[in-house]
């Protein structure tokens, strides 16, 4: 039986993943509506010690599965890898977002993939936002205060790709299929001045 309210807004959970074989961020938040989110949880799994890269996927997985578990989320987003790195570490980068996936789509949740500059974008307005910025930004959007920042900022990443999907679901409009001028035109024809 969900405990959620249902004369309030909808409320939905969106479990955030940014994906890596040394330390995998993540971040759980709750929206409701529009502009109402709040953290649930962050933290950052950390496999450093772990010397077989199967291993490590295994403990991704569990992991995710067991945020899953605990925090039944509506939507799983994960931070894609990002181009320019070398080819193995885009694999394993790839494995482990791949693993990522596979534990929200082995529990029927659906999954959202988010470039870093897109990330970035959404939460903080510029592509090439610095990881402190990112970390800024969720810090206040989440009204996290200064003692619960986490040291890494893994998590706070992790976060912001949770942030990016609550922003792309809140405007789906903006991203559908194509936008720019041609599209804000043709959604907006009394503001054409002709002549």
């Amino acid at each position: 039986m969900s405990k959620r309210n249902p004369q309030l807004a909808p409320e939905r959970i969106i479990l955030g993943i940014d994906p890596g074989t040394t330390i995998m961020g993540y971040g759980v938040i709750r929206c409701r509506g529009k502009a109402e989110v709040e953290l649930v949880e962050m933290g950052a799994l950390h496999m450093a010690k772990i010397k077989d890269h199967a291993l490590k996927l295994k403990r991704i997985y569990d992991r995710v599965s067991g945020l899953i578990d605990a925090h039944a989320p509506d939507e799983l987003a994960v931070e894609a890898p990002f181009f320019g790195q070398n080819v193995q570490s885009m694999l394993k980068l790839g494995r482990a977002q791949g693993v990522a996936l596979a534990a929200a789509l082995a529990k029927e949740i659906p999954v959202a993939e988010y470039a870093p500059r897109r990330v970035k974008q959404a939460v903080t307005g510029s592509g090439a936002a610095s990881k402190e910025q990112v970390a800024g930004m969720v810090q206040r959007a989440l009204l996290i205060p200064n003692e619960d920042m986490p040291k890494e900022l893994d998590a706070t990443d992790g976060l912001a790709v949770a942030l990016c999907h609550h922003y792309q679901l809140a405007t789906p409009k903006m991203h559908r299929g194509g936008g720019g001028w041609k599209a804000f035109l043709a959604d907006n024809p009394n503001r054409i001045r002709k002549g």
